[in-house]
């Protein structure tokens, strides 16, 4: 299955890196590997996680990875693709940001 990291997506794993960095850039890369990881693991079980409460007509999805939340929308059904929105901080406005 295509899992398709968005380009806000790859900005925010980029964000993210530098954030951790500033403290511990070895870190930063492990932990920046960990959410491609947990994105790619989507696939096991797209519909696996809930929609998100007032997204649910548009089909967003969460799922956590430690502190942060991995937004993603499946296309298709058959199921052809995933598409990952955004991956956030938990104590950030997921709302402001996803539309």
């Amino acid at each position: 299955m295509i899992i398709n990291l968005l380009p806000d997506a790859e900005a925010d794993l980029e964000a993210i890196g530098d954030y951790i960095a500033r403290d511990n850039p070895l870190r930063a890369v492990a932990f920046v590997a960990e959410l491609r990881a947990a994105c790619h693991g989507l696939a096991d079980t797209p519909l696996g996680f809930p929609l998100v409460p007032r997204y649910e007509h548009r089909g967003v999805r969460h799922r956590g990875h430690g502190s942060y939340q991995i937004f993603y929308r499946v296309v298709g059904y058959p199921i052809a693709r995933i598409d990952v929105l955004h991956i956030i901080h938990g104590a950030r406005n997921y709302a402001a940001i996803l539309f």
